[in-house]
């Protein structure tokens, strides 16, 4: 009964779970003492990514680098614990998402002078599907290179199947909010942000037949606005602790010897972020920022996105950064940031795609000429457009793009890409954040 009630509810069952989580909270006290000393934020997220990075390699090496990391019983208790820290962390994050857009978003229209909310949706969705387009071609390219699948046979998974895929006609009308409420609750933000416009314009068109009651519903639009903004400021403040649990986390959680089976698709797809990273530097870079600065500014939305792996959870850090360090108005804030977490997504949607499918044809021995590729780059534009709001996109992107590819049959060949796929995703999500980032300030300057 014991050993159940510390094992099973506690999950403190072993002396390796009591330190590793004193170890967690020592570094939880050399952020604090760092904070209080002054020490810039950018710094303080470096030296937690280095720790996190440390504990979860001491982890693995205790372990004895399992196979299968989550049936060793204290590494479960350990990565319960820290997951406690980092996704709760993260929970917080999401929190917000959907008051923040729809408040800013209402904000916004009420105020401003002019139409430009047209101009600027369409602008920010076309850099999204070009900035898309040109991480497929890198992908495309490494694959290549890297010459990924060819002579191999990758694990695969009989249980494996491809998820059904949805008709990018549904897609779009799934975004269509007909209960707000329900799209604020499954976190739809395209949703979110067109009941938001609706409102925002129909603020303004009331303001002169009911200016009285209209200036009263602005007003508190403007409250509610400063209070959950002033929440965000408090939950960004924890971020350096969260980051060093979630990286912890990652690595502790996938065993080594899965990410040996595929390190050429590993080493081919943070290739391909490194390359696309430098293309947002020049593109940054003829925008009049210089690149160095702007590393140093868009810090912590990068490292919270590689961190966390999410794109949404990030989107309150984006919508930030993006106004306080890059000086966008908070319209272009909040809509290019929040169309950038739900479509276009660099990394998920342009790169990992391209390259499982160069993977794939190499495997399977297919013909890969210039009509191929022209025809990938067409269905990865699209299926970019078709993953906004849905939840596991870089899945959804995947099986978008071997559907119209005619290769949905091999998808269980990709058991061992997928077996890690969590390493994987922390520089696709990373790049989905810079791609945001680049599109809104990109689309600000015209």
């Amino acid at each position: 009964m014991q050993n159940t009630f510390l094992s099973g509810y506690l999950l403190l069952g072993s002396f390796n779970t009591v330190l590793f989580l004193l170890i967690l909270f020592a570094t939880f006290f050399i952020n604090t003492k760092m904070q209080q000393k002054k020490i810039s934020f950018t710094l303080r997220m470096i030296v937690s990514i280095a720790m996190g990075l440390a504990i979860g390699g001491a982890i693995q090496l205790m372990a004895g680098f399992p196979e299968k990391p989550s049936d060793i019983a204290w590494v479960k208790e350990v990565t319960s614990w820290y997951g406690l820290f980092g996704n709760g962390f993260m929970d917080l994050l999401k929190m917000i998402v959907v008051p923040i857009v729809f408040l800013s978003i209402v904000k916004v229209i009420t105020g401003m002078k002019g139409k430009g909310l047209g101009k600027l949706t369409a602008k920010t969705v076309a850099m999204l599907i070009l900035t898309t387009m040109l991480a497929a071609a890198t992908g495309i390219i490494a694959g290549n290179v890297f010459d990924i699948g060819s002579g191999m046979q990758l694990a695969s998974d009989s249980e494996l199947q491809l998820r059904e895929v949805t008709t990018i006609v549904k897609t779009f009308r799934d975004l269509l909010p007909s209960n707000p409420f329900a799209a604020m609750v499954n976190g739809n933000v395209v949703g979110v942000i067109i009941f938001a416009a609706f409102t925002g314009f129909a603020a303004r068109r009331m303001s002169a037949k009911d200016n009285e009651n209209v200036q009263a519903f602005i007003k508190w639009i403007e409250g509610a606005y400063s209070i959950i903004n002033s929440i965000a400021m408090t939950i960004i403040k924890l971020m350096p602790y969260a980051v060093t649990a979630m990286m912890a986390n990652t690595i502790a959680s996938n065993g080594l010897s899965s990410v040996v089976l595929v390190m050429d698709f590993m080493i081919a797809l943070y290739t391909s972020v490194a390359i696309m990273f430098i293309i947002h530097l020049i593109i940054i870079s003829l925008n009049g920022i210089n690149p160095a600065r702007y590393i140093k500014d868009a810090f912590a939305p990068i490292a919270l996105a590689f961190t966390s792996r999410s794109s949404l959870g990030t989107l309150p850090v984006t919508i930030e950064t993006l106004m306080e360090k890059f000086g966008l108005d908070e319209g272009s804030a909040t809509l290019t940031g929040s169309l950038g977490a739900n479509m276009g997504m660099n990394g998920c949607a342009g790169i990992y795609p391209a390259l499982a499918v160069v993977t794939i044809a190499n495997m399977t021995g297919m013909q890969m000429d210039i009509s191929f590729y022209v025809m990938l780059l067409i269905v990865i534009a699209i299926s970019s457009l078709g993953i906004a709001g849905i939840p596991g996109t870089a899945t959804i992107a995947l099986a978008l793009t071997l559907s119209g590819m005619g290769m949905g049959e091999y998808f269980p060949l990709l058991g061992g890409i997928i077996a890690i796929d969590p390493i994987l995703d922390m520089g696709r999500t990373m790049l989905n954040v810079n791609g945001t980032i680049t599109t809104a300030i990109t689309v600000s300057k015209r």
